[in-house]
């Protein structure tokens, strides 16, 4: 409870700060919280928010569970050789740190303008944290337990399922917590600059319509998905490597 104090704390400081910033300059463009809040809670009963929040939850699972099943190989195998590593861990920096919202309008011409560039761009954003954290956790792995197993007639799959993988967990979740955020910043993008549909539909609309209040309390409904998602990765990255072997 105590170490929530300061988050909770920083939170009021900030809501406090945007209602009176807001309420001093009286602009069309900045409406109060306690405006964007009401409208949130209007916001999410309307047909057109339900049937956006469908379409970009489909369209993120996909493209995270292809950041997943992809990630989650690429780096065990990264991690544990060493030619592997060598050939690719080049491209994973590159793209990790490439600037992918530029990347994404190239997508289009190969998958075309729809669902399937958004799952992509949202693969995209993500698989790559999830890459190197794995690649992380396989390589600091204890020796001496790997040793050990190998002494005592383990086969290749009980060393990975029964050593490997529960001492490389701590790391493939943060991967994965971590690329939560980046797939819900892929999805959006994905969603405004390729297919216009979903919740990058209702950004756009809103925005150019300069129904600011919508589109603040868009804004912030989509900030608490993104937290809540967070917390219940965390959760289970919790529970996960609670029994996860010392390295």
């Amino acid at each position: 409870m105590a170490r929530q104090k300061p988050v909770l704390l920083s939170l009021v400081a900030w809501a406090v700060l945007w209602e009176l910033a807001a309420r001093y300059a009286a602009s069309d463009m900045f409406p109060p919280l306690s405006h964007v809040v009401t409208t949130a809670f209007s916001l999410v009963q309307l047909q057109s928010f339900k049937d956006a929040i469908v379409i970009t939850a489909r369209a993120f699972a996909t493209g995270m569970a292809l950041a997943i099943v992809v990630g989650v190989p690429v780096g065990a195998l990264m991690g544990r050789f060493k030619p592997v590593d060598r050939i690719l861990n080049v491209w994973v920096n590159i793209f990790i740190a490439a600037p992918l919202t530029a990347v994404v309008p190239a997508l289009m011409p190969i998958l075309g303008i729809g669902e399937s560039t958004v799952v992509a761009t949202v693969f995209l954003f993500a698989v790559w944290v999830i890459i190197i954290d794995t690649r992380e956790g396989m390589v600091g792995i204890n020796r001496s337990l790997l040793e050990m197993a190998r002494s005592n007639g383990a086969t290749r799959w009980q060393m990975f399922s029964k050593i490997m993988l529960p001492s490389a967990m701590p790391e493939v979740m943060t991967g994965i917590r971590l690329s939560v955020v980046r797939g819900i910043k892929g999805v959006i993008i994905g969603q405004i600059v390729v297919a216009v549909v979903g919740l990058g539909e209702l950004f756009d609309t809103y925005l150019h319509g300069f129904q600011m209040d919508r589109f603040w309390a868009l804004v912030m409904i989509v900030f608490l998905l993104g937290m809540t998602l967070m917390g219940a990765v965390g959760l289970v990255e919790r529970r996960l490597t609670r029994h996860a072997k010392v390295r």
